[in-house]
């Protein structure tokens, strides 16, 4: 009875820390019905009330949504992506008239069209207004409906700038539209999945769209592949979506061992001039202005150390102070520069003015007296 109260309590203790969904009827004057939509906010969206979120539109939300929202909520606890608000809607009943096109044309027809309408007229908007939503937007679909987000690609200003195309059952003209529109867009990240056991026609048609992207020369679209060994037309599922977003959010996630090792310590230019040009380049590219890791300020140190080339810590400290003002970081890299650079008096008041601060990392107050101690010993005072 005991244990049986104890996993209760840890199961209620372990659900609350989590992202919880909302349920919601959107009206829709498009469509002239009403949609049930499934959204999961951020855990701390309520105290972030400044912060921004991008949003990621999942159709077939009626089982689309929980593996979409599960992985994004894993990944953003890591910091692998940004936290994200995740809007589902549900087509258990609709898919077919709302992702239906016209057999000449091949563009959204009929209920086809209301729909694309009732997305980006009405839904979208709303959730602007409603929620704290970033430029940041993707969308997702599997099979009918993967096939369907690609016709929002063909706007002069798409409102997404991300497509997940899991297993899309794609229209006769699709992939040459694709791959004609991304060879000359900016900013866009198309993630493209199939199977081993995907049905034969779509695997077929797929694997003729990918051969097509291999011609696309073009810097500024970010198009992600994958051809899944003995998954099915659903199980790739399960596969595809945590791909898609490790593709996507690359330059999101911290500075890894391989970074490190293949990126930063080969570097011949500032390693210090790196560290901000990733993070200016993943606010242009993401729209999100973030705090700069603790981990990467350790990563260009560390590198920085090993090429000895100490005159960077003086900016990096500088840096490091502005971005977390309430640790010691800044002020040892300072204390290093000036040791490092024949300066030991400001060097101990660098390290005397990181004392007063808060622990970081490895960085402790008896490491922090140990260094001010060891200069005094070495020069006598």
């Amino acid at each position: 009875m005991k244990k049986s109260i104890t996993l209760i309590i840890a199961f209620i203790f372990i659900t609350s820390g989590y992202s919880q969904a909302i349920y919601e009827s959107f009206r829709s004057i498009k469509l002239d019905q009403s949609r049930q939509l499934k959204i999961q906010l951020p855990r701390n969206y309520k105290k972030n009330v400044d912060k921004t979120y991008p949003l990621i539109l999942v159709l077939d939300g009626d089982y689309l949504f929980e593996p979409v929202a599960g992985n994004v909520d894993y990944f953003s606890y890591w910091e692998d992506m940004p936290e994200s608000i995740v809007v589902g809607v549900n087509q258990t009943k609709t898919r077919e008239d709302d992702c239906r096109y016209d057999v000449a044309e091949f563009l959204p027809s009929q209920k086809g069209a209301e729909f694309f309408e009732f997305i980006g007229q009405e839904l979208v908007p709303y959730l602007n207004q409603t929620y704290r939503t970033a430029q940041l937007k993707i969308i997702v679909g599997h099979d009918y409906t993967a096939n369907y987000i690609n016709y929002f690609l063909f706007k002069d200003n798409p409102i997404f700038q991300g497509y997940i195309c899991l297993s899309p059952e794609l229209a006769p003209p699709m992939a040459e539209r694709i791959s004609n529109v991304l060879s000359t867009s900016s900013d866009i990240w198309y993630y493209l999945a199939t199977a081993t056991n995907d049905a034969e026609g779509i695997k077929k048609s797929v694997r003729e769209f990918d051969e097509k992207m291999k011609e696309v020369d073009n810097a500024e679209t970010h198009y992600f592949f994958d051809d899944f060994d003995e998954s099915s037309h659903y199980t790739l599922v399960g596969r595809g979506i945590p791909k898609a977003l490790e593709a996507i959010f690359e330059m999101y996630r911290p500075i890894s061992k391989k970074t490190y090792k293949d990126v930063l310590l080969p570097l011949e230019t500032s390693t210090y001039d790196h560290l901000v040009d990733m993070y200016k380049t993943t606010e242009q590219l993401y729209g999100i202005k973030r705090q700069i890791r603790v981990n990467d300020f350790i990563a260009v140190s560390t590198a920085i150390g090993k090429k000895e080339k100490w005159e960077e810590l003086e900016p990096l400290g500088k840096l490091a102070i502005k971005e977390h003002p309430d640790v010691m970081l800044g002020y040892y890299y300072l204390g290093m520069f000036y040791e490092q650079t024949g300066e030991p008096k400001k060097a101990m008041r660098a390290y005397e003015n990181g004392f007063q601060l808060a622990e970081v990392a490895f960085l402790t107050k008896d490491y922090m007296l140990d260094k001010v101690n060891k200069i005094k010993e070495d020069f006598g005072w």
